[in-house]
């Protein structure tokens, strides 16, 4: 920690218990789901975007919602569509009369990007050119329209949804894109246990409104601490060694090399050690692990690997060679 300062130890607790108490207030209204709620608010204290995928009725958007209910901060949500232009999610000019000097002009008036959280729901159903002015949110935190770059207030985060089941309509994200997001999150059918709470208390009248457990301003305040927390050259040399292993031209795995066109790039590495070091705060530990890159490694890395002809033909996911890359980085440990 930034040597050692008395400050950066009672900010790290102030973080374990923010980070109980957000859990808490999002597993009173989203039931089971306990890893994907984990992953959520490590994105959220990392800075980093995640994209949820899993079919209708999984609680995607309510999780997305209420995490932001859980926190004092600006929240917009977009139901991308195919007709969704830029202009409607960046903000457009509009021509009006200037109450003082009685003389036309124009005048921005900001998209639903203005916002710290934004839900992009179905984000695969809007077109490229749609997709490229989230792009450049997403990345520079900033959004160009009219000629004109606006600044996006922090902390601006993207947590989107997407539908596995149904393609027709829907506009494949690019690479580019994906490697964005920290996240790619599978989100799975709810245990029989959890499905009966979810019934249980669903059908009994209104739901758990959450309360807001910190603001903006502490937020940023935990996202720096998490950059300040160091990590072992020997940590660090796993993680890169795991995103090498992950490229066909240099693995030693007989899979990937088989199977993949392409693997991750240098942000895969930089995740997995940024999402550890929260990850080991949340913990209650100081120091990252190997332990914590392998728990983040599918998260991370899944949706950085392309899949070429002969994978997709022989039904290989990429979920399948990351647990190879696993696997093989510990036996080499």
């Amino acid at each position: 920690m930034d040597n050692g300062t008395n400050r950066d130890i009672e900010l790290a607790k102030e973080l374990k218990e923010s980070y109980l108490k957000l859990k808490k207030e999002i597993q009173s209204v989203v039931y089971g789901q306990e890893e994907t709620i984990e992953h959520l608010i490590i994105a959220l204290f990392s800075n980093g975007h995640s994209l949820f995928v899993g079919v209708p009725g999984l609680a995607k958007t309510l999780l997305i919602s209420t995490l932001a209910a859980s926190v004092d901060l600006k929240f917009s949500r977009v139901q991308f569509t195919p007709d969704l232009m830029p202009s409607d999610i960046s903000g457009f000019d509009i021509l009006q009369e200037n109450k003082e000097t009685k003389v036309k002009e124009f005048a921005f008036v900001k998209g639903p990007l203005f916002t710290q959280i934004l839900l992009a729901d179905e984000i695969n159903r809007t077109p490229p050119k749609t997709q490229a002015a989230l792009l450049q949110a997403m990345q520079e935190r900033e959004v160009t329209a009219s000629g004109r770059t606006y600044k996006l207030e922090p902390p601006f985060l993207v947590f989107a949804t997407q539908n596995p089941i149904e393609h027709e309509g829907t506009y494949p994200l690019p690479e580019a894109q994906q490697d964005r997001f920290m996240f790619h999150l599978v989100v799975e059918y709810p245990s029989l246990e959890d499905e009966i709470k979810i019934v249980q208390n669903t059908t009994i009248g209104e739901l758990y409104k959450p309360k807001p457990v910190f603001n903006a301003e502490k937020l940023i305040e935990f996202q720096k601490l998490i950059l300040r927390v160091p990590v072992s050259w020997d940590v660090t040399q796993y993680a890169v060694s795991m995103v090498h292993q992950s490229r066909p031209e240099t693995t030693k795995i007989p899979e990937i090399k088989e199977y993949l066109s392409w693997g991750s790039g240098p942000r895969g590495g930089q995740n997995l050690i940024l999402a550890a070091k929260t990850k080991a705060l949340l913990d209650g530990r100081f120091h990252v692990t190997r332990e914590d890159i392998n728990f983040l490694a599918k998260a991370v890395l899944n949706h950085r690997l392309i899949l070429n002809y002969r994978g997709q033909a022989d039904g290989v996911t990429t979920f399948d060679l990351v647990e190879k890359l696993i696997q093989y980085m510990k036996r080499e440990d």
